[in-house]
């Protein structure tokens, strides 16, 4: 079975985000979508707000699976026994980032963890988390960025009743 983890913040999840999703599970008999526990940043929703925001936007998706890890995606992804990550990538100015993440882990996992990159689709070429918090957190429209059930989350993290 060829299986991969396609790791991230996911704070919110998006719809960039879940085209990603969609188009590895297409490619994978298996995809764990894993969000990242990590302590230097400080996200809007907690892993647990996340992981149940995914579990709800891939319930459609037999062969997803959501999880939730600390620490290295190397470690992670050994204990699970994937050897391969899926990154999206919008613009030029990921893919420096990313190929830099990929090559380190790639080597410091000694030769055991590939990295894929999926391009959104132009659609969500725009689209990151950031931007639609920002958006959100001034009460403007994010229907086209995220699934309803999202947005509601979002608008009412930021007190706002939608």
């Amino acid at each position: 079975m060829k299986a991969a983890i396609y790791p991230g913040s996911f704070d919110p999840v998006t719809f960039g985000h879940l085209d990603i999703i969609k188009r590895a599970a297409e490619i994978f008999d298996e995809l764990t979508v894993s969000v990242l526990n990590n302590k230097t940043k400080t996200p809007l929703f907690s892993v647990e707000e996340r992981v149940k925001m995914l579990e709800e936007a891939t319930k459609n998706l037999p062969n997803v699976k959501i999880d939730s890890f600390s620490g290295l995606l190397i470690d992670y992804a050994k204990e699970k026994n994937i050897r391969v990550a899926i990154r999206g990538l919008r613009a030029f100015t990921d893919f420096e980032y990313e190929l830099q993440i990929a090559q380190t882990n790639r080597k410091f996992s000694g030769g055991n963890l590939d990295t894929m990159f999926l391009t959104t689709s132009l659609e969500y070429a725009y689209l990151s988390s950031s931007t639609v918090k920002e958006v959100a957190s001034f009460n403007g429209d994010i229907s086209e960025s995220v699934p309803d059930f999202v947005g509601k989350l979002l608008y009412k993290k930021y007190g706002y009743d939608r």
